[in-house]
């Protein structure tokens, strides 16, 4: 067990893991963008392609274990309970292995198989360079799960930093050097850059066995911990509902990129394209909507940090029966996403076009061709975090069934709204950030429902949590717009200094706005490490 000198509580473990997502964007957005600029649309194409097969394996082994993990890790420790939880990280341990062996052997020996089922034949080389990256990310979960349920939020933030450096340094170096040195085809280069993703999980992995080896303790405890069989059971009645709500969004994301290609590919047949570039060509439309798909992901990656730390801190608090406390800790969370989603949502949507030209100067085509997309998906952030947040609330609530069926019913109307749009020659892969959207906007609100339900009379107040941060986020985007355009147009300032001002400005904008409209409380600034002090100097007394 980890020695754990001063339990973190809930708003100080997400500050660590924000601190450590604003680091691991910072390091991935200097992987990910010059990347875009080094394959351009069909090289990113594989590589999306090839991820998406990654994570829909990786979704079934870790997505719901390490939660799982977590809350019985959490449980045991309030309880005073070491030897159940020590006893339950071994078993864990074995569970994980054989996981991540399975998914690895999986996608290592049937790459050729499933880069022909993706509608991409040369996802192969990418798809096999990954498969490894399954094993080892299924024993990171399996230390991060085990450390964030005794609170310590660290070795998480600390692994996740070292992930993405070595993602960097070798997969953007290496593909790079096989594309500009060896001049090698564009699937070698994407195989190149995602060998990144598996060297990075291999080193995290050392790292937090070594973290964990440094850290033992032998705590005196005299609690008689369960059988073996006993603890597994627990484990996959909590992480199997979490696994499988988890994996329908891994496989709604996968049926959907079938779905998208092979509909580019019967449209781009039928206008009398030749066959041998037909994959080719839907590949490379697939590439230009995952150059908005990698911007999208920026601010959702804010959220998880929230959620691992709202479900054992929320679940402690019913094991405690102290209700109050639950609700305060489920409120601030929403403020939090609010504070968070909406801006960053709205930002990139009336921006999409400036910023990704800023971004993307190699590929100023490919970039253009994105911009449509990214206005799109720009909105689809703001559902996708709040299907996140709600997702972990019910979860800590123990209705881990719910997420389920939302999920289910979202990736319906995903997959629908995809088959329909881009079959159609006019709209064609301007369908796939509709579908995007429509999915994740029916997930977030059944979900939203469902939380006020579960809740009863502890229910947050969604028109009080959020009325706030809308109406600051409205003022927000029209001043990044129009700054924009004035400054570009009449002014004649060039765009990319344009959009450097007009979001900076957009920032001041919403951060005097939400200083003015007291957008976050002094309870919430309370959780804080210094939230005291903080307050103070906000001038926030309620």
């Amino acid at each position: 067990m980890a020695k754990i000198a001063q339990k973190q509580n809930f708003l100080g473990g997400v500050a660590v893991l924000a601190a450590a997502v604003v680091a691991v964007k910072l390091i991935s957005a200097l992987y990910k963008i010059p990347l875009g600029n080094i394959l351009d649309d069909e090289g990113m194409g594989h590589f999306n392609i090839a991820y998406n097969v990654y994570n829909f394996l990786l979704q079934l082994s870790t997505a719901g274990f390490p939660l799982a993990l977590s809350k019985l890790t959490s449980e045991a420790g309030t309880l005073g309970r070491y030897n159940q939880v020590r006893r339950q990280f071994r078993v864990a341990a074995m569970l994980f292995f054989g996981l991540g062996a399975a998914g690895a052997a999986v996608m290592f020996f049937c790459a050729a198989p499933l880069a022909s089922l993706l509608n991409d034949s040369l996802a192969y080389y990418p798809i096999r360079v990954l498969a490894p990256a399954v094993f080892f990310v299924c024993l990171i979960g399996c230390c991060r799960g085990y450390t964030q349920g005794l609170g310590n939020m660290v070795p998480t933030a600390a692994s996740q930093i070292l992930e993405a450096l070595c993602k960097l340094v070798i997969g953007l170096g290496l593909s790079w050097y096989v594309l500009r040195k060896l001049s090698v085809s564009v699937e070698i280069g994407a195989a190149a850059a995602i060998f990144g993703v598996t060297i990075g999980a291999a080193a995290a992995v050392l790292f937090l066995v070594a973290w964990l080896a440094r850290h033992r303790t032998r705590t005196v405890s005299h609690d008689v911990p369960e059988g073996r069989r006993a603890i597994l059971k627990k484990l996959l009645m909590t992480g199997v509902p979490i696994t499988l709500g988890a994996s329908v969004m891994s496989i709604i994301t996968v049926t959907n990129q079938i779905v998208v290609t092979g509909r580019l590919q019967e449209v781009l047949a039928a206008g009398g394209m030749a066959l041998s570039q037909v994959e080719k060509a839907a590949t490379e439309l697939y590439g230009q909507y995952t150059f908005g798909l990698t911007l999208f992901n920026l601010p959702v990656t804010f959220v998880p940090p929230i959620t691992v730390s709202l479900i054992p801190a929320v679940t402690a608090a019913l094991t405690q029966h102290n209700h109050e406390r639950a609700n305060h800790l489920i409120s601030a969370s929403f403020r939090l996403v609010a504070l968070l989603a909406l801006p960053a949502g709205v930002g990139l949507s009336v921006l999409a076009g400036p910023i990704l030209q800023l971004l993307y100067p190699s590929v100023p085509e490919t970039a253009a061709a994105a911009a449509y997309h990214l206005q799109v998906l720009g909105i689809a952030v703001i559902f996708t975090c709040l299907m996140m947040l709600t997702n972990g609330i019910l979860q800590a609530c123990g209705r881990v069934d719910i997420p389920i069926f939302t999920a289910v019913a979202g990736g319906i109307v995903n997959v629908a709204v995809a088959w329909t749009l881009c079959g159609q020659p006019e709209i064609g892969v301007k369908g796939a950030p509709i579908s995007t959207l429509s999915g994740y906007v029916v997930i977030a609100a059944l979900n939203m429902i469902a939380v006020a339900w579960v809740l009863g009379k502890h229910r947050p107040r969604y028109g009080k949590l959020f009325f706030k941060p809308a109406l600051a986020t409205a003022l927000m985007g029209l001043s990044a717009y129009y700054s924009f355009n004035l400054l570009a147009g009449p002014l004649g300032l060039s765009p990319k200094l344009s959009v450097l001002a007009a979001i900076l400005l957009a920032v001041v904008v919403y951060g005097v706005l939400a200083l003015a409209l007291r957008m976050i409380t002094r309870q919430d600034l309370l959780l804080l490490p210094k939230g005291e002090k903080i307050a103070k100097w906000l001038h926030i007394d309620r």
